[in-house]
This record gives C-alpha cells, structure tokens and sequence, in this order.
C-alpha cells in the first residue's frame, strides 16, 4: 500500500471519526450552555455565569464534575446490563453521523482531498432508519437493569413513544425520496438544485410531520414524558450518576442534532444557500461574510446593553449595523474576502447555520410549551400524523404519476 492510500484510505476517515468522538462532546457542552443561556433570557432570569467571564467555562466545570462524581450502581441491580445501557445508547447516536454530508464539495487539506462525511452509501436514509433504532434497546435496557420502578416505567414510556413516532417519520423521509429518486442524501440535495427549490414547499406536510416526530423520538420538550421530573424523579436515567449519566446525555443531544442535520438536507437544500439558481443572488454564497459581522454587530451592542441597562435594543442595532456592513461587504468583495468562500466552505457554512435553527427551535419549544399528557401524546401519534404522513405519501404518488402522463403527452 502506497502512502497516498495509506492517507486516503486509513488515515483521513480515521481522523475524521476522531474528530467525531473527540470534538462532538465539547461543542455539546456548548450547545447545553447556550441552552441554558436562552432559557434564562426567556424566563426573566440569570443563566449561569459565575464559572469564567458570563459562565463560559461552566461545560468545562461540568464535565469535570461529572468525571469526579461517585459511580453508584444499585444493589439489586443487573451491573453488566447497567454498565452496558449507556455505551448502547451513545454509539448507535455517534454511528449516524457517519453518512451525514454537511457540504457539497471536498475540502483540501496539505494537499489531499477531504470529504465533508466518512462515507456516503445509496441507501444513506434506511442505515439513518435502522441504527437509530437501536438506541432504544439502551434506553429499555438502563430502564430494565436499575431495578427501579421509576427507571422502568420511563423506559417503557420511552419505548412506547418510540413505535408511535417512529411510523410516521419513517412515512415523512418516504415522501422526499419519492421525490428524489433516491436514498443518498448527496442525491437528495442535489434533487433539490435541479429542481430550483427546497423539498418543504411540496412536502411541507411531511416536513411538519417529520419535525414533531423527531422531537418525540428524541424525547424532547413537549414530548419528554420518558423523563418526567414531576412524575418520574429523572424516568430511566434515575439511578444513573457520574460519566454513565453523561453517555445518556451525549446521546441525546447527539440524536438533536442528528435530525437536525436530517431535515436540513431533506427539506431545506442542505448545503445549498437560499435561491441556489437566481443568479442576482449570488452573493448569499458569500453568506459567512454577512454573519460574521451581523454575530459581532450583535455581540456588542448586548454589552453595551448590559452596561446601560437598556436591554434588547443595543443588541438589535448593533446586529443590524453589523449585517448592512456584511452585506456590502459580500456584494462589493473588498479585499478579495470573498475568494474564501470556497465551494466547501460556503456550503458547509450554510448547512450548519440551518442546523443551529433547527437546535434553537429545540431550545424555544423547551421554554415554551408544557409536557403533554401521555394520552395526548399516544392519540397525536396515532390519530394524527399517522393518518397525515400516510397522506402525504399517496398525495406524492399520485402527483408524480399525473406529472408524469402530462410530460408524456407534452
């Protein structure tokens, strides 16, 4: 083996995973600060920020706390299944972003050609299917092992509410690859380009079908019935603590931004920017130009809000001063800045401000709506999306049969 395959081959996916197992956890803890940054902002009070300056080494703090805790395992526990429940939760979760491409070109590093995945099979969307279906057995088992009747019955919650969801969303995923034609996601997204427009305008009742199911199956706010704190202490991580507690928790917040990635590249153009063939609108490839000053723009205008009291609206024109200079700047291309935009990294700017979106729509729906009821939740599955997603597939075929005979007779 030459050593450009050995570096083609080996050494690029294997540090490409590392830098998924590696990296993933601190930009989670990250995203669990945001959340809690938001929450605060929404609920009228202080989020963390005793921990570094406005708390940002609070994930640093936690990580550390939770190495440091006492690893409790239940006397009349199963230990080897107990043990086992989290590691079965966390790899089918890391295993899923294996296939996920988050741009449409392949970046060069020192030379060599790197792909935005590790692999992209045809059948991306049933592998997505199939192992995010094992992280259930994880769930079933911590539940099962803890000899706790709080830890089974979130279990069983959560299995219940798994079949539920788990039909529908599979029914959503149907109606975009009929429209596609295929079952890889760079297939998909480049379905969409063609067709000069993002999949949730003629599956917009699949996109709402498959948005409420995936926050049900990540047993998210309201659909957090598995872990109820009111009725069920913690549910199946109750008698959980320390780095087994975290592997739960990496998995789902993991699994948040599984699906995230998952509806950006089926319904709104993954990597693609807004408009991808009105030519006027070219310069939205240079959309990190309009961001990074907007972000800035924003940031200080909060400080100075903090500083004077006065609030949101130091923020808001600060931000909107920050996005006029970034729009000119990305019209204009002073200094030649836009000749950074890279195919690659253009693309994977856009996927990613789409994914946060979709992460900050997790965060609003926690601070907004209450928990449903278990009945509701059981009849909204089963009475509603169901029947809806079901629909919305034989609304597909049909569309595409008729578009087809017109085109034949055209």
């Amino acid at each position: 083996m030459g050593q450009d395959t050995l570096i083609r081959n080996v050494l690029i996916p294997t540090a490409q995973i590392l830098a998924v197992v590696l990296i993933l956890p601190l930009l989670i803890a990250y995203l669990q600060l945001v959340e809690r940054k938001v929450l605060g902002f929404m609920q009228a009070r202080l989020a963390p920020r005793r921990v570094g300056w406005h708390g940002l080494l609070q994930p640093i703090a936690d990580a550390v706390k939770l190495l440091i805790k006492e690893d409790v395992i239940p006397e009349k526990s199963d230990r080897f299944l107990f043990t086992l429940a989290p590691i079965a939760t966390v790899i089918p979760a890391l295993a899923a972003l294996a296939v996920i491409p988050f741009a449409g070109a392949p970046f060069t590093v020192f030379g060599y050609e790197v792909k935005p995945f590790i692999t992209d099979v045809n059948v991306a969307l049933l592998y997505l299917l199939a192992i995010s279906s094992l992280g259930i057995y994880g769930i079933i088992l911590g539940g099962w092992a803890s000899n706790s009747k709080y830890s089974l019955l979130g279990a069983l919650r959560s299995s219940a509410q798994m079949i539920s969801y788990e039909v529908p969303l599979g029914f959503a995923i149907i109606g975009v690859m009929m429209l596609a034609g295929s079952a890889s996601m760079v297939d998909i997204v480049e379905a969409q380009r063609k067709a000069g427009v993002w999949y949730v305008v003629p599956q917009l009742v699949g996109f709402f079908c498959y948005f409420i199911a995936a926050i049900a199956e990540t047993n998210r706010v309201p659909f957090d019935l598995p872990e109820a704190e009111a009725e069920l202490v913690a549910g199946f991580h109750t008698e959980y603590s320390g780095m087994k507690f975290a592997f739960f928790f990496l998995a789902e917040y993991t699994n948040m931004i599984v699906v995230s990635c998952i509806a950006t590249i089926l319904f709104f153009g993954g990597w693609l920017r807004p408009l991808p063939n009105v030519e006027s609108l070219w310069w939205l490839q240079n959309g990190w130009l309009i961001l990074l000053p907007l972000t800035l723009g924003g940031f200080a205008g909060w400080l100075f809000g903090q500083r004077t009291g006065r609030g949101l609206p130091p923020m808001i024109a600060g931000g909107g001063i920050g996005a006029a200079a970034g729009a000119i700047l990305a019209m204009s291309d002073l200094g030649g800045l836009a000749s950074l935009s890279l195919p690659a990294v253009s693309g994977a700017f856009w996927f990613f401000f789409k994914v946060s979106l979709f992460l900050f729509m997790y965060i609003w729906f926690r601070g907004t709506y209450p928990r449903y009821r278990y009945d509701q939740l059981m009849a909204l599955g089963w009475k509603w999306l169901i029947p809806l997603s079901v629909a919305n597939v034989i609304v597909t075929g049909l569309a595409i049969v008729v578009k087809g005979a017109v085109q034949g007779r055209g």
